[in-house]
Protein backbone atom coordinates (compact mmCIF):
# COMPACT_ATOMS: atom_id res chain seq x y z
CA UNK A 1 0.00 0.00 0.00
CA UNK A 2 0.96 3.54 -0.93
CA UNK A 3 2.38 5.81 2.23
CA UNK A 4 0.24 8.84 0.79
CA UNK A 5 -1.57 10.34 4.31
CA UNK A 6 0.08 12.79 6.43
CA UNK A 7 -1.69 12.33 10.25
CA UNK A 8 -1.81 15.03 12.98
CA UNK A 9 -2.90 14.54 16.86
CA UNK A 10 -2.03 16.25 20.06
CA UNK A 11 -2.38 16.52 23.89
CA UNK A 12 -2.11 12.60 24.65
CA UNK A 13 -0.92 14.28 28.15
CA UNK A 14 0.49 11.15 29.36
CA UNK A 15 1.13 10.66 32.74
CA UNK A 16 -1.80 12.18 33.93
CA UNK A 17 -4.05 12.02 35.99
CA UNK A 18 -2.62 8.60 37.43
CA UNK A 19 -0.55 5.54 35.84
CA UNK A 20 -3.65 2.81 35.32
CA UNK A 21 -5.80 5.92 33.26
CA UNK A 22 -2.45 6.69 31.41
CA UNK A 23 -1.25 3.34 30.46
CA UNK A 24 -4.81 2.91 29.48
CA UNK A 25 -4.60 6.02 27.31
CA UNK A 26 -0.86 4.75 25.85
CA UNK A 27 -2.09 2.05 24.84
CA UNK A 28 -5.04 3.53 22.55
CA UNK A 29 -2.38 5.75 21.46
CA UNK A 30 -0.09 3.13 20.43
CA UNK A 31 -3.29 0.54 18.54
CA UNK A 32 -3.56 3.59 16.63
CA UNK A 33 -0.27 4.10 15.59
CA UNK A 34 -0.64 0.52 14.48
CA UNK A 35 -3.66 1.25 12.37
CA UNK A 36 -2.25 3.69 10.52
CA UNK A 37 1.15 2.69 10.06
CA UNK A 38 0.19 1.26 6.92
CA UNK A 39 0.01 4.24 4.85
CA UNK A 40 1.21 7.04 6.89
CA UNK A 41 3.78 8.43 5.22
CA UNK A 42 4.50 11.57 8.20
CA UNK A 43 3.17 11.95 11.88
CA UNK A 44 3.06 14.82 13.27
CA UNK A 45 2.31 14.76 17.20
CA UNK A 46 1.78 18.19 17.81
CA UNK A 47 2.33 19.01 21.07
CA UNK A 48 1.57 17.80 25.23
CA UNK A 49 2.52 14.56 24.23
CA UNK A 50 3.26 13.89 27.59
CA UNK A 51 2.46 16.08 31.07
CA UNK A 52 5.53 16.66 31.85
CA UNK A 53 9.36 16.18 29.97
CA UNK A 54 12.41 16.79 31.32
CA UNK A 55 15.55 15.97 30.45
CA UNK A 56 18.76 15.79 32.66
CA UNK A 57 21.71 14.93 30.87
CA UNK A 58 21.59 11.37 31.91
CA UNK A 59 18.38 10.73 33.02
CA UNK A 60 14.61 10.72 31.62
CA UNK A 61 11.65 10.62 33.28
CA UNK A 62 10.64 6.62 33.58
CA UNK A 63 7.76 5.51 31.59
CA UNK A 64 6.10 5.70 28.21
CA UNK A 65 7.97 2.25 26.70
CA UNK A 66 5.07 1.63 24.96
CA UNK A 67 4.62 4.57 22.85
CA UNK A 68 8.56 5.23 22.65
CA UNK A 69 8.79 1.48 21.52
CA UNK A 70 6.25 1.99 18.93
CA UNK A 71 7.79 5.53 17.23
CA UNK A 72 10.99 3.84 17.19
CA UNK A 73 9.82 0.86 15.33
CA UNK A 74 7.66 3.46 12.92
CA UNK A 75 10.74 5.44 12.38
CA UNK A 76 13.16 2.13 11.81
CA UNK A 77 10.52 1.04 9.12
CA UNK A 78 10.88 4.57 7.15
CA UNK A 79 7.93 6.73 8.40
CA UNK A 80 9.16 10.63 9.54
CA UNK A 81 7.57 11.53 13.28
CA UNK A 82 7.80 15.36 13.70
CA UNK A 83 6.96 16.07 17.67
CA UNK A 84 6.36 19.59 18.74
CA UNK A 85 6.89 20.64 22.23
CA UNK A 86 3.73 21.99 23.74
CA UNK A 87 3.50 23.70 26.93
CA UNK A 88 3.56 20.76 29.36
CA UNK A 89 6.73 19.39 27.54
CA UNK A 90 8.18 22.18 26.85
CA UNK A 91 11.91 21.01 27.87
CA UNK A 92 12.61 18.67 25.16
CA UNK A 93 16.23 18.37 24.23
CA UNK A 94 17.85 15.66 22.01
CA UNK A 95 16.80 12.12 23.65
CA UNK A 96 13.70 11.53 21.08
CA UNK A 97 16.02 12.55 18.63
CA UNK A 98 19.25 10.25 19.27
CA UNK A 99 17.22 7.05 20.67
CA UNK A 100 13.84 7.02 18.92
CA UNK A 101 14.52 8.86 15.58
CA UNK A 102 11.82 11.96 16.12
CA UNK A 103 12.56 15.28 14.84
CA UNK A 104 11.75 17.63 17.40
CA UNK A 105 10.33 20.91 16.50
CA UNK A 106 10.39 24.36 18.84
CA UNK A 107 8.78 26.92 16.97
CA UNK A 108 5.74 26.56 14.37
CA UNK A 109 6.71 25.37 10.95
CA UNK A 110 5.24 25.60 6.93
CA UNK A 111 5.32 22.81 5.03
CA UNK A 112 4.23 22.00 1.47
CA UNK A 113 2.57 18.98 0.30
CA UNK A 114 1.09 18.96 -3.15
CA UNK A 115 0.19 22.32 -4.20
CA UNK A 116 -0.85 22.90 -0.51
CA UNK A 117 0.70 25.02 2.20
CA UNK A 118 0.42 23.71 6.01
CA UNK A 119 1.27 25.93 8.89
CA UNK A 120 1.55 23.84 12.15
CA UNK A 121 2.04 24.50 15.52
CA UNK A 122 1.17 23.59 19.42
CA UNK A 123 -0.92 26.66 19.72
CA UNK A 124 0.33 27.66 23.24
CA UNK A 125 1.48 31.93 22.87
CA UNK A 126 0.37 32.96 19.95
CA UNK A 127 -2.18 35.63 19.50
CA UNK A 128 -3.46 38.40 21.59
CA UNK A 129 -3.96 38.21 25.54
CA UNK A 130 -3.20 35.50 28.20
CA UNK A 131 0.36 37.69 28.81
CA UNK A 132 0.66 35.94 32.27
CA UNK A 133 1.54 32.71 30.51
CA UNK A 134 3.67 34.42 27.93
CA UNK A 135 6.11 35.66 30.65
CA UNK A 136 5.67 33.00 32.26
CA UNK A 137 6.68 30.79 29.05
CA UNK A 138 9.44 33.01 28.63
CA UNK A 139 10.95 32.57 32.23
CA UNK A 140 10.42 28.76 31.60
CA UNK A 141 12.38 28.59 27.93
CA UNK A 142 15.64 30.10 29.30
CA UNK A 143 18.60 28.32 30.15
CA UNK A 144 18.87 29.87 33.35
CA UNK A 145 15.89 28.43 34.34
CA UNK A 146 16.33 24.88 33.01
CA UNK A 147 19.74 24.88 34.76
CA UNK A 148 18.27 25.67 37.90
CA UNK A 149 15.42 22.76 37.47
CA UNK A 150 18.17 20.26 36.89
CA UNK A 151 19.78 20.88 40.51
CA UNK A 152 16.68 19.74 42.20
CA UNK A 153 16.79 16.25 43.11
CA UNK A 154 14.19 14.45 40.21
CA UNK A 155 12.19 13.33 43.35
CA UNK A 156 11.48 17.02 43.94
CA UNK A 157 11.30 17.94 40.86
CA UNK A 158 8.69 16.00 39.06
CA UNK A 159 6.79 16.01 42.28
CA UNK A 160 6.73 20.06 41.78
CA UNK A 161 6.51 20.02 38.08
CA UNK A 162 3.13 17.27 38.14
CA UNK A 163 1.55 19.46 40.28
CA UNK A 164 2.31 22.44 38.10
CA UNK A 165 0.92 20.92 34.94
CA UNK A 166 -2.05 19.47 37.30
CA UNK A 167 -3.52 23.21 37.63
CA UNK A 168 -2.25 24.35 34.60
CA UNK A 169 -4.28 21.86 32.22
CA UNK A 170 -7.26 22.98 30.00
CA UNK A 171 -10.73 22.31 31.78
CA UNK A 172 -14.24 23.97 31.47
CA UNK A 173 -15.15 26.63 30.10
CA UNK A 174 -11.05 27.02 28.54
CA UNK A 175 -11.84 24.38 26.65
CA UNK A 176 -14.92 25.28 25.30
CA UNK A 177 -15.42 26.88 21.67
CA UNK A 178 -17.92 30.45 22.37
CA UNK A 179 -17.20 32.38 19.52
CA UNK A 180 -14.84 32.95 16.14
CA UNK A 181 -14.08 36.09 18.07
CA UNK A 182 -13.09 34.78 21.54
CA UNK A 183 -11.50 32.34 19.87
CA UNK A 184 -7.36 33.24 20.25
CA UNK A 185 -6.25 30.89 17.73
CA UNK A 186 -8.54 31.88 14.95
CA UNK A 187 -7.75 35.81 15.32
CA UNK A 188 -3.98 34.58 15.22
CA UNK A 189 -4.92 32.92 11.75
CA UNK A 190 -6.48 35.68 10.29
CA UNK A 191 -3.44 38.06 11.13
CA UNK A 192 -1.33 35.62 9.60
CA UNK A 193 -2.97 35.31 6.54
CA UNK A 194 -2.88 38.86 5.79
CA UNK A 195 0.83 38.45 6.15
CA UNK A 196 2.08 35.16 4.80
CA UNK A 197 -1.15 33.14 3.63
CA UNK A 198 -1.28 29.27 3.46
CA UNK A 199 -4.19 26.60 2.86
CA UNK A 200 -4.65 25.36 6.77
CA UNK A 201 -3.62 26.17 10.11
CA UNK A 202 -3.28 23.14 12.22
CA UNK A 203 -3.05 23.69 16.43
CA UNK A 204 -3.88 21.66 19.18
CA UNK A 205 -3.80 22.63 22.82
CA UNK A 206 -7.10 23.98 22.94
CA UNK A 207 -8.58 19.82 23.68
CA UNK A 208 -11.52 20.43 21.39
CA UNK A 209 -11.77 19.87 17.39
CA UNK A 210 -12.49 22.94 15.33
CA UNK A 211 -12.63 23.22 12.17
CA UNK A 212 -13.31 27.16 10.99
CA UNK A 213 -12.92 29.08 7.46
CA UNK A 214 -10.25 31.83 7.88
CA UNK A 215 -10.65 33.37 4.63
CA UNK A 216 -11.60 32.23 1.02
CA UNK A 217 -8.44 30.03 1.39
CA UNK A 218 -7.33 28.81 4.52
CA UNK A 219 -9.15 26.52 7.13
CA UNK A 220 -7.95 26.88 11.00
CA UNK A 221 -7.96 23.47 12.20
CA UNK A 222 -7.33 22.06 15.92
CA UNK A 223 -6.87 18.80 16.47
CA UNK A 224 -8.42 18.07 19.74
CA UNK A 225 -6.88 16.00 22.45
CA UNK A 226 -6.86 12.10 23.53
CA UNK A 227 -7.80 12.71 27.28
CA UNK A 228 -11.33 12.77 26.66
CA UNK A 229 -11.88 13.16 22.80
CA UNK A 230 -9.13 10.49 21.00
CA UNK A 231 -9.60 13.09 18.32
CA UNK A 232 -6.77 13.59 14.99
CA UNK A 233 -6.72 14.88 11.76
CA UNK A 234 -5.44 13.10 8.62
CA UNK A 235 -4.07 14.99 5.17
CA UNK A 236 -4.87 13.32 2.15
CA UNK A 237 -5.32 14.23 -1.83
CA UNK A 238 -5.27 17.96 -0.53
CA UNK A 239 -7.54 18.01 1.77
CA UNK A 240 -7.32 17.75 6.16
CA UNK A 241 -10.31 15.38 7.52
CA UNK A 242 -10.82 15.53 11.55
CA UNK A 243 -11.60 12.36 12.97
CA UNK A 244 -12.25 10.40 15.99
CA UNK A 245 -10.49 6.99 16.60
CA UNK A 246 -13.10 4.37 18.08
CA UNK A 247 -11.66 1.62 18.41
Amino acid sequence: MTKNKIYFASDFHLGAPNLAESHKREKRIVQWLTDIEKDAKAIYLVGDIFDFWFEYKTVVPKGFVRLLGKLANLTDNGTAIHLFVGNHDLWMKDYLTTEVGITIHHKNITIEEGNKKLFIGHGDGLGKGDYFYKFVRKIFASKICQWAFSRLHPNLALTLAHAWSKGSRKNGDDANFISKKKEILFGYCQKQQSINPVDYYIFGHRHLQLELKVDDRAKYINIGDWLYHYTYAVFEHGEVELKTYTK
